[in-house]
Formats: structure tokens, sequence, C-alpha cells
């Protein structure tokens, strides 16, 4: 691979993503502006698409102000459009199997609990040790108050989940495995329908953590023969700081659960204001309370511009800086000790690459200053997510060759060693 930074500026020049860059707000026209943060950031929160603004002031200004209660006629059915949206053109599910709606952890309860319940006589949830903590603090609650058995399989924190290993895990105790697409620390990407048949076999349910694999990588839910999912919706999907989830849950499935939370926009009847709750039937069963309008809107714009950019082309490219990001550090920084913490080969990664050393606070805190964006994650790493559809090839060059200077100078060394606290 050519290592200049032309070679960069050409990959840039060729992208057919390129045009999709001046659609959200801040990420710069010129790659020359030393002012311009170089975001690689957009596996935790994605950048605000420059439409949202205008499509938040519609309903705000129009709705709202002049509509008021009335507005209600096109608001009620906004977490079911929007899921059809996401259906379609993000995560290959059918019409009628996503809705938008609370948060991934408490979408997380829901289909956790509900799964369990359709596996009577099952007493076992299986997680990955390594998953991210909400998930795993959602498992152990759920088994604690149910009386069930918390299985925890291993799991590398680089390379991920062995599908092995699971598959030993898997017996006919176990009502339902709780696992991420793609890990959060490394990015490593798991094989979700070779998973979900394993699952099967055994006579469990799967529940899929779409969260970093949303917008960034293939997931096609209906060909891979998946049975549940969530995700939230802020990160490659670009719907703003504590934008709502979605969760998927496969239309054959859905008369079969019933979700543990019983609010009125879950109701059959929801206005006749009954005295006795009677689920409805489809998706909408799965949902709660009053939806977030505003930020219902604002998940809507970015799963458009994700939809429209295609998912198999952001994967395309998403896969391409990462190896840009990979073959920079493997040149650049591993004589300074710097190793590689995701699976080297490209199809086994999602949209994220992750860093280690021993001094990867100091370097993530070094590089914010000099305008760098990434994150730490623990125990020593240092996670780089340059989101496809706005980040250049230039800016991973650019990121990369600050990491260089930071190293060799030693500019980290001077930061502390105490973590604060990071969100």
């Amino acid at each position: 691979m050519d290592l200049t930074r032309a070679a960069a500026e050409a990959l840039d020049a060729a992208d057919p993503l390129a045009g999709f860059r001046a659609r959200f707000a801040g990420a710069g026209d010129d790659a020359s502006d030393p002012t311009r943060p170089l975001y690689l950031d957009g596996n935790s929160l994605g950048r605000m698409p420059v439409e949202t603004p205008a499509a938040l002031a519609r309903v705000v200004e129009e709705e709202w102000a002049r509509g008021l209660v009335r507005s209600w006629s096109s608001w009620i059915g906004a977490a079911t459009r929007v899921g059809d949206l996401l259906a379609e053109g993000v995560l290959g599910a059918r019409p009628g199997e996503v809705l938008v709606a609370d948060s991934t952890t408490v979408d997380l309860y829901k289909l956790l609990v509900a799964a369990a319940d359709a596996r009577p006589g099952r007493d076992v949830l299986v997680c990955v040790a390594d998953d991210f903590p909400t998930d795993r603090y959602v498992v152990a609650g759920v088994a604690q108050a149910r009386g069930m058995t918390v299985r925890e399989v291993p799991a590398d924190i680089d390379q991920g989940l062995d599908p092995a290993v699971l598959a030993a895990a898997l017996d006919e105790r176990v009502a339902v495995v709780v696992l991420s697409a793609v890990a959060y620390r490394s990015g490593a990407l798991a094989d979700v329908a070779a998973v979900t048949a394993t699952a099967r076999e055994a006579g469990g349910l799967v529940l899929w953590d779409l969260s970093h694999a949303a917008g960034a990588v293939p997931v096609d839910l209906t060909a891979n023969g998946a049975d549940l999912a969530v995700g939230c919706t802020y990160k490659y999907l670009n719907g703003g700081p504590g934008a709502p989830a979605f969760l998927y849950v496969r239309r054959e499935l859905q008369e079969q659960l019933r979700q543990p939370i019983w609010g009125w926009f879950g109701q059959r009847d929801q206005f006749a204001m009954g005295p006795a709750y009677d689920p409805a039937p489809g998706i909408e069963r799965f949902a709660v309370g009053t939806p977030p309008v505003l930020a219902t809107v604002a998940v809507e714009v970015g799963a458009r511009l994700v939809a429209e950019a295609g998912v198999e082309r952001l994967a395309v490219k998403g896969r391409a800086l990462g190896e840009l990001v990979v073959a920079l550090a493997d040149a650049w920084l591993a004589p300074h000790g710097v190793a590689l913490a995701s699976p080297r080969d490209p199809a086994r990664r999602g949209s994220h690459v992750t860093l280690a050393h021993p001094d990867a606070w100091q370097l993530t805190q070094a590089l914010v200053d000099r305008g760098v964006v990434p994150d730490f994650r623990t125990p020593d790493r240092v996670r780089l997510g340059p989101a496809p559809l706005y980040t250049r090839f230039v800016d991973v060059w650019d990121a990369m060759d600050c990491f260089r200077e930071v190293l060799a100078s030693g500019a980290h060394e001077g930061y502390p060693t105490v973590r604060a606290r990071v969100t």
C-alpha cells in the first residue's frame, strides 16, 4: 500500500461517497484547514447532518407551535415509520419488524425478558464476558430477578468471540444468548447467521446488539435469520446525543412475545383507555410510553442519509479506511510500542480499529489537544472510528501523522495517568 499523503488524496478523489461529507455540519471542505478537527470518533457519536436543524425547526415552529396537539395525527406513527425506514435502508429487515423507541438498554431489557418468557423451562442466559457493560448488566439483572443463571462466555478482547467456544456453552438450559454484532472495544465482527443458527439448533434465541454495526456494516437481519435485535441511532446513524434506540423482532415471533413494560403506546386500542392491558398486534406491542418526537425526527434524517449512501458501499469504504489505519500503525506507530488490538483481517472488523499502548490514556488526551478526536477504552486502548459517511482518507492520514509525532516527541508523557470520567 502506498502510504503517502498524495495516495490518500487520490483515494478521496475516487471516493463515490465523497459528496456526503458536505451534508454534515463541521465536516469541513478544506482538508488543509488547520482548525478543522480530525474526527475519528464517529463510532461513539456521529456528526450532525446539516438537514437536522431545519427538520427540527419545522416540527417545533409549525407542528408544535401552530398545530399543537392536533399534530399528533402525524407524530403518532413516527416510531413505526422511521422503523420501516431503518428496516429497509439499513438493517435488511421487513416492514413492521423495527420500532424506534426508548434507549438501547431499555429495549434490550424488554426483548430479553420477552424472549426468556418464550422459552419456559430454560434457566440460563448467555452473554460474552467482554461485551458492552450495559448488555452484561441487563443480563445479570434479569437473571437475578427471575432466579436464572448467567453463563458468561470468554472472548479475546482483541479478536472477539470464538464461535466454537459459544457453541460449547449452549445446551437445553439456555433460553437466550445476548451478543454484539460488532465488539465495542476491538471492532471484531461476529457471524450473525452462524451464531443464530447454532443457538436455534440448541433451542435458544439470540438477541443481537447492533449498536456498533448499524449504518456501518451490513447486518441483513432477514437473510441471516435473526430473531431479535436492538441498537442505538447516535453512532453511525447520526441521530444525535441520546437519540432513541431501535428494536427488531422477527415477524413470526411477534405474537409469541409479551414484553414486560406495559405502557399505553403498546396497547391494542390505545385511546379506549381501557381497564386492562391488551398488547397491540405486530411490532407496536413493543412500544411503551409517549415517544420523543423531536429526537425521532433527527433519527429519520440520519437514517435517510445512510440509506441513500447504501450500507454495502459504506462497508466497503469503512474497510478501506480501517486498512489505512492498520497500515500506517504498522509503519509509523509499531516502532513506538503500539500494537494492533483488532482483528487484522478487514473482513472480521466493523468500521473501527483499536490500538494498544501502555500510555493509551495520555496519548488520547494529547491527540485531542492537537485536534485529533479518537477515544479511549480500557485497559490501554486508543479506539479510532473513521465513519465512512463523512471521513476522508486524508483525515486518517493526518490523524495518524499527528499520532506519530506525539509518540516520537514524547508529548504525551506530561499528561496525568489518572483518567477522568469518560462517557
